[in-house]
């Protein structure tokens, strides 16, 4: 159940960066009341993880999978670039998270 959490909590942490982004300087109410509602889902998730899961691994799946998750939301949805780079960058992120998955069972 700990890597549900982690997963539930890493999805609350990508919604959290891209409505940050969104909020344009926390001047959209809508957009801030959506911020710290997913900032605190993910908090609460990732802590209910962590009761299981060792701090290093979380933290880093977490970390992860949001960087990845919002890199792409903002290729997606923002129009940012995807260079070769980027996706390199971004496999590599994907990489390790599945490894550290691996290595916790």
């Amino acid at each position: 159940m700990a890597w549900v959490y982690l997963l539930i909590a890493s999805g609350a942490e990508i919604v959290w960066a891209f409505t940050l982004k969104a909020s344009d300087g926390f001047t959209k109410p809508m957009m801030v009341v959506l911020n710290v509602t997913a900032l605190l889902v993910a908090v609460w998730f990732l802590v209910q993880a962590m009761r299981v899961l060792p701090l290093g691994t979380a933290y880093a799946v977490w970390t992860g999978i949001g960087v990845a998750g919002a890199a792409v939301l903002g290729v997606a949805m923002l129009g940012e670039s995807m260079t070769p780079m980027r996706l390199l960058a971004i496999g590599i992120i994907v990489a390790g998270v599945a490894m550290l998955k691996l290595a916790d069972g």
